[in-house]
C-alpha cells in the first residue's frame, strides 16, 4: 500500500510516497524560504505563487524518487488545514484534480496531527536519513511544537486523542522568530537563536516562567520580557523600538539573551511533558513539529522523561509530505472516511 502525500500549508512545497505507514520511499521539499528572508517572515502571497510554480515538478520528482508510477499509488493524502489559505488552496486543488484524473481515493489531512506521524516512519531506502528503531506504542504522549502550535496531546489510539493543553497566545516557534528579530538574527529564528545560544550563558539573566494552566503554554509574556531586558541593557526605556535594538546590543549580549530565552522556553515544555507523563503514564512519548529539531529541547526531554526517547530525522520535523502520506496510510487502512475530490475545501484555522 503506497500513499502520495502533498503538503503546502506554509512556505514548503512538499510531496512524498510512504508505504504501509512505516516506510519512506521518497521525500521531496522545495522551500521558498529564501524569498521571505528579507521580510523577516513568510509573505503569504509570495508563498502561494511559489507553490504554483513548483508543485507539479515536486510531485513528479517524489514519484520518480520512489520508483513509482501512478498505477502503484493507492491513495492521495493532502493537508487541508491548518495553514495559510492561499498556500493550502494550491495543494488541495492539485490533489483534488489528481484524485479525479487518476481515480484515486483522497484523504484530507490535519497538518498538526500529521506532524505526529513523522514518528511512525521507521524504514527508508533513502540515504542519510536517521529513523527511529520502532514505531511509538499507544497510549502515547505527543509534544507538538512549531511556529503555529504548542500543545500536549494524549493519543489512546489512531484517531482517538485528547488535547491536554495548548498555547494561549504565541506558539514557541513564533516566539523564537520574534526574539531572533529583536536580536537582529536571520530568519528562520529557531536555528538562529539556537546557534547564538551556543555562545551564550543560559543563566546570565533571569527571565520569567509563564504562569498558565497545568498543561497550558504562553510565550507572549516571555517574548515581552526579552524585549524589556534588551532595552534595559542598552539603557533605554520601554518605548525604544525593537527594530533598533540589534545595532545597540553587543554580540555577547545577544548570545546571552538567546541562551537565556532558549533555556526558559524549552524548560517549560520539558516540565509540562514530565507532569503529563507522571499523570497518564503513556507507553511512548514523542515530539513533533519544526521546533522538535531544537537540540536543547531534545536534551531537556531526554533528561526529563524516564523512557527511552527516539526522535525523527531533522528533515521530518519541519513541514514535509512524508508525515502527510504516513497519516494517509493509517486513514486508508483504518477505513477512515474519504474526502470528496469535487468539494474538499481548505480550513486555515483547523485545530485538533
Amino acid at each position: 500500500m503506497k500513499v502520495l502525500g502533498i503538503e503546502t500549508s506554509c512556505d514548503e512545497t512538499a510531496a512524498a510516497v510512504v508505504e504501509n505507514g512505516d516506510t519512506l520511499l521518497s521525500n521531496v521539499v522545495a522551500s521558498s524560504m529564501d524569498l521571505h528572508v528579507k521580510y523577516g517572515g513568510v509573505v503569504p502571497e509570495i508563498a502561494a505563487r511559489s507553490h504554483i510554480e513548483v508543485i507539479l515538478p515536486v510531485i513528479k520528482l517524489a514519484l520518480d524518487e520512489a520508483k513509482c508510477t501512478w498505477d502503484d499509488i493507492d491513495a492521495i493524502a493532502v493537508t487541508y488545514g491548518a495553514g495559510l489559505s492561499g498556500s493550502l488552496l494550491i495543494g488541495v486543488m492539485t490533489a483534488r484534480t489528481l484524485a479525479i484524473a487518476r481515480q484515486k481515493p483522497l484523504y484530507a489531512i490535519n497538518h498538526v496531527e500529521a506532524h505526529v506521524y513523522a514518528n511512525f516512519l521507521t524504514k527508508t531506502s533513502l540515504l542519510s536519513y536517521k529513523m527511529p528503531s520502532s514505531q511509538p506504542k499507544f497510549p502515547l504522549l505527543a509534544i507538538i511544537v512549531s511556529g503555529g502550535h504548542t500543545q500536549l496531546t494524549l493519543f489512546r489510539d489512531h484517531f482517538d486523542y485528547q488535547l491536554l493543553g495548548q498555547t494561549q497566545d504565541d506558539a514557541v516557534g513564533e516566539a523564537f522568530d520574534k526574539v531572533a528579530k529583536m536580536l537582529g538574527l536571520p530568519y528562520p529564528g529557531g536555528p538562529s537563536v539556537s546557534k547564538a545560544a551556543q555562545k551564550g550563558n543560559p543563566n546570565r539573566y533571569v527571565l520569567p516562567t509563564p504562569k498558565v494552566d497545568k498543561y497550558g503554554f504562553s510565550y507572549s509574556g516571555l517574548k515581552t520580557a526579552v524585549l524589556r531586558l534588551a532595552q534595559k541593557l542598552i539603557g533605554e526605556g520601554y518605548d525604544f523600538p525593537s527594530i533598533k535594538l540589534p545595532e545597540r546590543l553587543s554580540e555577547a549580549q545577544k548570545a546571552d539573551i538567546a541562551a537565556c530565552f532558549q533555556r526558559v522556553a524549552v524548560e517549560v515544555i520539558a516540565d509540562k511533558a514530565r507532569a503529563a507523563y507522571d499523570e497518564f503514564r503513556p507507553h511512548s512519548v514523542i515530539i513533533a513539529g519544526g521546533v522538535a529539531a531544537n537540540q536543547e529541547l531534545r536534551r531537556k526531554l531526554t533528561d526529563s522523561i524516564p523512557l527511552p526517547l527516539e526522535y525523527p530525522d531533522l528533515r521530518l520535523c519541519t513541514d514535509n509530505g512524508a508525515m502527510v502520506a504516513a497519516l494517509g496510510c493509517f486513514k486508508l487502512t483504518g477505513q477512515q472516511s474519504q474526502a470528496d475530490p469535487y468539494s474538499l475545501s481548505v480550513e486555515p484555522s483547523l485545530s485538533m
